[in-house]
């Protein structure tokens, strides 16, 4: 429900793939499903998160036992045996583990973060006979962002924006993320811009007189 989920539920949309939100808490299900999505699942309700456990000891079988879980939930939005094409990693240590399990054969986990730690763990059984493939991606190049920004224009692609800050405001904006309190979807500050809703240089240069 932040800013890469906001955005990967709407491209997988565009695409049209089925997009399912993982949340952590239940205030933001409708609004993931207002942006599209098939399915939501709180992370919550599952305890399979955190690094990896030794395989063949008790904190291993009991970690399988909440991915296999967390996995028939995810089929019971998709359908019986019907694992996902991808999955967009942010969290990194804590997800990580999960995400590589839950994937499909073929599939790809990209990854552009590491929220929550970057010593990164799996059980590499099921990714190599599975065949599934792990992805590092870092923003975008110059014809992806014009894309995208396409799509902004076209109206397929909202924004998502929650709250705009001036520049003064900045610290305000980084004790809102550093306590979890700001609202779904993203946040924005005013560069050189003199109040919100510019969509053009144009009306800039016209607003500033």
């Amino acid at each position: 429900s932040g800013g890469l989920g906001s955005y990967a539920i709407q491209l997988a949309t565009a695409a049209g793939a089925n997009a399912i939100g993982v949340i952590s808490e239940e205030d933001k299900r409708d609004f993931v499903m207002g942006l599209g999505a098939k399915g939501v699942l709180n992370r919550k309700d599952f305890d399979c998160w955190g690094q990896l456990p030794e395989v063949n000891t008790p904190e291993y079988d009991a970690w399988f036992k909440e991915v296999r879980k967390f996995g028939k939930a995810i089929w019971d939005i998709t359908g019986k045996g019907v694992n996902v094409d991808m999955v967009f990693e942010h969290p990194g240590q804590a997800t990580f583990p999960v995400s590589t399990f839950v994937v499909k054969r073929g599939g790809m986990v990209v990854i552009c973060a590491g929220t929550t730690g970057y010593n990164l763990t799996m059980d590499a059984r099921y990714v190599w006979m599975h065949q599934k493939r792990i992805q590092g991606s870092h923003f975008a190049h110059l014809k992806q962002a014009a894309s995208a920004n396409q799509l902004m224009i076209e109206g397929r692609l909202d924004p998502c924006m929650s709250e705009c800050f001036t520049w003064d405001e900045i610290p305000a904006a980084h004790v809102k993320m550093r306590r979890n309190e700001h609202k779904p979807g993203n946040m924005s500050v005013l560069v050189q811009a003199p109040k919100t809703g510019l969509k053009t240089v144009e009306e800039v240069l016209k607003a500033r007189g």
